[in-house]
């Protein structure tokens, strides 16, 4: 398993996400509070934001527990954006613990992170190729072709958490995906929560990253769609 979070809305940095709350990323790597599987995550973490000059986001990767990457810190200071994603990684049994297989992986503006296990064979018939052997890269691979295909974000992410589950009834399918604009995310097997009215930003966190009122609780076999200021929880 996997935790992971993402902010859409006025630029902050991405410190906001991993260093500053007191629950943030960097603590969620060695001490979650609600991850129902796996205890550490420290397989790898990466980050990602949108830089308004580039048509692409900036990725930073590593194969390496959060806390050992002594640039992490200066850099998660400096680098804002209205849209942020991070995570960090608890490979599950037989995966590679690799940059390639950490998330979030990319495809042209599209980015995406998965919290949890599917079975590969339940995964590569919905996509051509993928970034690493991986089945978090092969669902990437997926929700991305659908994109490309013209589907909305949120519609590639229910389909394939759909289609993937329809094969291996016991994935856990925790997907958490943007395109700079939007953020789409699937509650399947493990905890997701939203903060909304910050700033107008909208919060999509595994956990709440503080203590602060005003985080919900996603139900299981959910989809939630963002934009900045609006929120939508529908039932997959």
């Amino acid at each position: 398993m996997c935790r992971h979070a993402a902010w859409l809305g006025p630029p902050r940095s991405l410190a906001s996400l991993v260093h500053e709350p007191e629950y943030g990323l960097l603590r969620q790597a060695y001490a979650p509070r609600m991850q129902r599987h796996a205890t550490v995550n420290a397989d790898g973490f990466g980050v990602a934001w949108y830089d308004p000059e580039l048509g692409e986001p900036v990725r930073y990767r590593r194969a390496v527990p959060i806390w050992a990457d002594a640039n992490l810190p200066g850099l998660a200071r400096t680098a804002r954006s209205h849209c942020l994603l991070a995570a960090v990684r608890s490979a599950t049994e037989g995966m590679p613990v690799e940059e390639s297989a950490t998330a979030p992986f990319a495809r042209g503006r599209w980015l995406l992170s998965h919290n949890g296990r599917v079975a590969r064979q339940a995964v590569r018939p919905l996509a051509d190729d993928a970034e690493s052997p991986c089945d978090s890269a092969w669902l990437a691979a997926a929700v991305f072709a659908r994109a490309a295909a013209g589907a909305s974000l949120a519609e590639g992410v229910a389909e394939v958490v759909t289609l993937a589950a329809g094969k291996d009834p016991e994935a856990r399918l925790n997907l958490l995906a943007c395109d700079g604009e939007s953020l789409a995310a699937s509650a399947w097997g493990d905890t997701l929560f939203v903060h909304l009215g910050d700033g107008e930003g909208v919060l999509v966190a595994s956990e709440p990253l503080d203590d602060r009122p005003g985080w919900r609780a996603v139900p299981d076999h959910s989809l939630v769609t963002a934009r900045p200021g609006a929120l939508r929880v529908e039932p997959l």
